[in-house]
């Protein structure tokens, strides 16, 4: 028996002194080497997001806009685009879509066919994604409506300026202020937020920014592939690179587009990398991801961090989805799964 003792006792031992080597260790750590691979589409998903898997990197995706005016343009093209799908999916979810303002923002109001009665007092305010210059108008809409048909809640669509007509802070200034008017309103226990990438970012963001402001928290937060970090960290910017069909590459289109948000701005601000903000005293948060998705790590960051401060966070992430395809159609089943995961996470969390 002491034998066996001490000869894991000199094993431990020699399992420290291993990792005192490896956490003194001062020379540059070598990259791991992959070599090139063929990944099939997974059989382990629906039929419908197989199709969406199996579709080709984005066009486009590294050759973003180099002027004001083909930002906004492509802005334009994306919306004209968009416009056909969102009302075919606003008939389909049979929302009531209002177009309004709201302390001096657009917004839109998203009504169910039904809203629940633990909902009636209720509100969930929504901020779109489009990697800060993009899904203006109708194109920010789908997943108010997602949220608003399958949860049965009110939502408001926040629809926040963006360049070259407005640059960092604006849509957090624009989020900000209507969530203000929302809560002088409503409890904010009551209230939701709800974004995804971009958006998924800037609810952070709001976290953040009430917590300067001291302004009350909301009851609750969902936030989707956040773009928590604008600075190209994390290990999924390289392991799903040319891997994710939407985002493609930290090279791509979507970092230009921050940077274009951000105007010259510190990128790792809080207000643009939120991940590095102080996320103490936030309520109970849900992320989504995908494993194909280059903002998975952003993702996993964040709930580590809500986690490591105690805060009730859920992560679910997808098999397949490149980023926000949880978020794309609903029509397929994931979709409409991980709308039912957050709506059963607001209504535990936000008050009644």
């Amino acid at each position: 028996m002491l034998s066996r003792l001490s000869c894991l006792a000199a094993t431990a031992a020699a399992l420290l002194l291993s990792t005192a080597g490896v956490l003194a260790q001062t020379t540059p750590l070598a990259p791991r080497e992959v070599p090139a691979k063929t990944i099939p589409v997974p059989t382990t998903v629906s039929p419908e997001l197989q199709q969406i898997i199996a579709q080709p990197l984005r066009s486009g995706w590294n050759t973003p806009p180099t002027t004001a005016e083909g930002w906004k343009q492509l802005a334009e093209t994306i919306r004209a685009g968009a416009a056909p799908n969102v009302e075919a999916m606003r008939e389909r979810l049979k929302v009531r879509v209002e177009p309004g303002m709201m302390a001096g923002v657009k917004i839109y109001t998203v009504t169910p066919e039904k809203i629940l009665p633990e909902n009636r007092n209720r509100m969930l305010v929504q901020i779109h994604g489009g990697c800060y210059v993009l899904n203006p108008a109708e194109a920010a809409l789908p997943e108010a409506m997602l949220i608003a048909a399958i949860g049965g809640y009110r939502v408001i669509a926040v629809d926040y300026r963006m360049p070259p007509e407005a640059y960092f802070p604006a849509a957090l200034d624009d989020s900000m202020a209507v969530y203000k008017e929302v809560i002088a309103k409503t409890d904010p226990k009551r209230v939701g937020l709800i974004g995804t990438s971009a958006g998924g970012a800037l609810v952070l963001e709001m976290g953040l920014r009430a917590k300067q402001l001291g302004l009350p928290m909301p009851g609750g937060i969902a936030s989707g592939t956040p773009m928590s970090d604008s600075t190209k960290s994390g290990d999924t910017f390289y392991t799903n690179a040319m891997l994710d069909n939407v985002l493609v590459s930290t090279e791509g289109f979507c970092d230009a587009a921050a940077a274009f948000y951000a105007n010259g701005h510190d990128m790792k601000d809080p207000l643009i990398s939120p991940v590095y903000g102080d996320m103490s005293g936030f309520p109970p948060t849900i992320l989504t991801s995908g494993t194909r998705d280059l903002l998975l790590s952003n993702t996993v960051r964040v709930h580590r961090k809500l986690r490591n401060l105690g805060i009730d966070s859920f992560l679910q992430v997808y098999e397949g989805q490149s980023h926000a395809q949880y978020g794309r159609d609903d029509r397929i089943p994931e979709v409409r799964e991980a709308f039912t995961e957050i709506a059963y996470f607001l209504n535990k969390h936000l008050k009644k």
